[in-house]
């Protein structure tokens, strides 16, 4: 699977706001605080992992279904991905 530049672009993104939240913690900013960030970079990691996962799913259907192939095995793979991460 290729990766986009926005996929990697996203991943620096977040990892942008994880050292962001370690210049909080080094600033002694409130648990409150570090913990809503912290949130926010989870939610956006998963974003990422449900992206790769449809994408990658996507690309799986195509070329199973130009081969004639049963597709309902790749749809069980992307869906035990999706449960694993979290």
């Amino acid at each position: 699977m290729e990766y986009t530049d926005q996929t990697k672009n996203r991943l620096k993104r977040i990892e942008g706001q994880v050292r962001g939240v370690l210049r909080m913690m080094e600033e002694d900013k409130h648990c409150k605080d570090v913990v809503t960030q912290l949130s926010a970079v989870r939610s956006a990691v998963d974003r990422t992992i449900a992206q790769i996962v449809a994408t990658n799913l996507e690309q799986c259907i195509i070329e199973r279904q130009d081969a004639g192939e049963e597709t309902s095995k790749i749809v069980e793979e992307a869906i035990s991905l999706l449960i694993k991460s979290r």
